[in-house]
């Protein structure tokens, strides 16, 4: 895999790990694992191993404990059973040559009583907000999308507890054979909640000020980066999403302070997600410019970007490594594809969330126009 003119192909230093290109693969909910518990498994330990030729593969966001949980059949990594089977995933993955990060989670608001005894989701304050989540009827088994309903407000000590969750999450991560770990602080889920004055309206040390609604993202990397180092600890951030009640205008000046502490504590890197819906706001040039003068470490970003668009962003230096989401579904040799301008196959949407292997491990690699259209499927 040979394109000496494209910055995609040129080797790099992530968290102390060398990576032989800069096509990451971003972290897509597939929600296929085992239940009842949660639990990670064979079927998907394949699934990530196919797409090892990643320069680092950042999995399914992962819920810390079963209060995190928002969509039906995603993993955990807080049980025995959990560990043990991501342990068969990061074994496939490290056999396979690739690097492997795990994403945590907690979706807070993002989530539905059927989840939690009956109980409501929590979130940083009790407001109502416009959101869905995936979930599956047990009297049918049939999944859709529902409404989340109004959440109740944690308590301080709750607090304290989640972010004790996420520390013993990572601890679980290393010890299931993962390089590192993403907190998942983006897309409207807990952290990202409390970084928003349309989502937060505490008036204690977690809410009001930026500092204060910075807190519990800032304790929830502390722990994490003292659990398992600050070199094997990264974040996912949204700096421009709108959805889902999250249209807060204090937000650029939020991320960049965010920024500012992330640089100083250390991170492995800073993953910036790009809203990738037809009218979103777009990031800005000048954003760009600001949050890479606040942070000089690695930054990998996401968000509908084709190889030309990576190309662009990793030349201005406005990032070093570019995360690709729906195309590393349909297309396990993405990289390859890259390199060689070959045609990439379209993901079956029908099949995006739970099932079996169908629209999940059976895409196949290049090898010929046949074996390529199997689904049906290439575009230009």
């Amino acid at each position: 895999m040979t394109s000496p003119a494209s910055p995609l192909f040129t080797p790099t230093t992530v968290a102390g790990l060398p990576l032989p290109h800069r096509i990451v693969m971003a972290p897509m909910t597939r929600a296929r694992s085992t239940q009842p518990g949660d639990i990670p498994n064979a079927m998907m330990a394949g699934y990530y191993a196919q797409r090892a030729g990643a320069a680092l593969i950042v999995t399914e966001a992962t819920q810390i404990s079963p209060q995190g949980k928002g969509y039906s059949f995603t993993p955990g990594v807080y049980s025995a059973d959990q560990v043990a089977g991501w342990k068969l995933v990061t074994d496939a993955v490290h056999a396979a040559g690739g690097r492997i990060f795990l994403q945590l989670w907690h979706v807070g608001r993002m989530s539905h009583p059927d989840f939690h005894g009956g109980e409501l989701p929590v979130a940083p304050s009790a407001v109502p907000f416009d959101g869905s989540i995936w979930k599956v009827d047990p009297a049918t088994g049939v999944g859709a999308m529902v409404a989340c309903p109004t959440p109740r407000a944690l308590s301080i000590e709750e607090i304290h507890g989640i972010v004790a969750d996420f520390r013993h999450a990572a601890r679980n991560a290393m010890a299931a054979g993962f390089d590192g770990v993403e907190i998942h602080g983006a897309n409207g889920y807990l952290i990202d909640q409390f970084l928003r004055t349309t989502s937060n309206l505490r008036t204690d040390e977690y809410g009001g000020s930026r500092e204060n609604r910075l807190r519990f993202l800032m304790d929830v990397v502390n722990a994490v980066a003292d659990e398992v180092g600050a070199e094997r600890t990264a974040i996912r951030l949204a700096p421009f999403l709108t959805a889902r009640g999250m249209n807060c205008p204090d937000i650029p000046p939020t991320m960049l302070e965010a920024a500012g502490f992330l640089q100083w504590r250390g991170i492995g890197y800073l993953h910036l997600v790009e809203a990738d819906w037809d009218d979103a706001p777009q990031f800005t040039e000048a954003f760009r410019q600001d949050i890479r003068g606040r942070f000089t470490r690695p930054i990998i970003v996401a968000g509908k970007y084709d190889k030309a668009r990576a190309e662009w962003v990793l030349s201005k230096g406005y990032a070093d490594l570019v995360a690709f989401g729906r195309p590393f579904v349909a297309n396990p040799d993405l990289p390859r594809r890259l390199a060689e301008n070959l045609p990439l196959a379209d993901f079956d949407g029908s099949t995006l969330f739970g099932g079996t292997e169908h629209g999940y491990s059976d895409y196949p690699d290049w090898a010929d126009e046949d074996a390529a259209t199997k689904h049906n499927a290439i575009v230009s």
